[in-house]
């Protein structure tokens, strides 16, 4: 790509030299690193996430790929600061309003969340590649991890289950696509933010989001780190109708196919449970939901925020003693 058409397309995205959190940065004197200021008494939350194309659509594409990066920092109970984009494009064979139209899907929702654009790079690649690096700012005091989970604390979910499925499916071109991807982008594109707000509002410890390794590996791995079993109540999960539809057609992503393989030897499952729901519970998501490990008396209360804000916010199951696995499908 020319450098002219990199500087069109930057055009009006980077606002360093006009937010006050950057002192020194790309616009103005083409910085190749930025200076932050970074608010007093806090933790630095740093991820970096990308993606290939999961929709059609560049901008919704964009929006996704952003909404991922920072369900990291939202998943700790942080509250994104600035972000960086990163993206592989095929400037040869793809014009650049394509990436034009990436690169403002991200930045539409890293402005949601509240966080400045302050850079980023990009290489020429065969295939589309966009996410983000993300620095994020947490009270030490008021932050989830993977390991904070205890016996009798409830499993709020706050996305429903079944993405990765929708996104094989738009992907195949299979019927009702259009209407696919707008499903598929209006559960994706949202942000975990109320999420972390519940995080610090009610002091929980325990937190993780759903990604690659669906929901039963993601909960596997939060139990296995916090030395206690969780019980995932399967009747319980929030999966998409549309989800459950093209899997009973055999449409199921060959990933959720090996995450189900794997976290099954790690798991104990109880007898007569539906085999395609048991499947789906290992989809691999993308842009997913939060896990969160509520103790049971302020379970309402991040039921009652959550849902205050238009998220989901679902009981799928409980921490319970460590037992002979990490995880218990009932």
């Amino acid at each position: 790509m020319a450098p002219g058409d990199l500087e069109r397309i930057l055009a009006g995205l980077l606002t360093g030299g006009h937010d006050p959190r950057i002192l020194s940065g790309p616009r103005g004197g083409g910085e190749d690193a930025v200076v932050l200021r970074f608010p007093p008494g806090q933790a630095l939350v740093q991820t970096v996430d990308f993606l290939t194309p999961v929709v059609d659509d560049p901008f919704r594409f964009g929006q996704i790929a952003a909404a991922n990066a920072l369900s990291d920092v939202y998943a700790v109970g942080g509250e994104p600061y600035a972000a960086m984009n990163v993206c592989c494009f095929p400037a040869k064979t793809m014009p650049p309003e394509v990436l034009a139209a990436i690169l403002r899907g991200g930045l539409s929702k890293i402005e949601e969340a509240g966080a400045v654009l302050c850079g980023g790079h990009s290489v020429e690649d065969s295939e589309i590649k966009y996410g983000l690096s993300v620095s994020g700012a947490v009270d030490p005091a008021k932050m989830a991890s993977n390991r904070g989970l205890r016996p009798g604390d409830e499993l709020l979910l706050t996305k429903p289950v079944g993405t990765g499925v929708i996104a094989t499916a738009v992907k195949a071109a299979m019927p009702g696509a259009d209407r696919l991807e707008l499903l598929l982008h209006s559960w994706c594109a949202r942000l975990n933010r109320t999420g972390a707000v519940v995080i610090r509002e009610l002091g929980l410890r325990a937190a993780t989001d759903v990604t690659g390794f669906g929901l039963g590996g993601h909960l596997l791995e939060m139990a296995a780190a916090s030395d206690v079993s969780a019980e995932l109540d399967v009747a319980a999960i929030p999966f998409l109708p549309e989800a459950l539809e093209m899997a009973g057609m055999g449409l199921i992503p060959a990933g959720s196919i090996q995450n189900r393989n794997y976290y099954l030897q790690r798991s104990v499952v109880a007898p007569g449970l539906d085999e395609l729901r048991v499947t789906l519970a290992f989809d691999a998501q993308t842009s997913g939901g939060l896990i969160l490990g509520v103790p049971a008396d302020k379970a309402a209360a991040a039921q009652d925020t959550l849902a205050a804000a238009g998220d989901i916010a679902v009981r799928i199951g409980r921490a319970v003693a460590k037992g002979a696995a990490p995880l218990k499908l009932v």
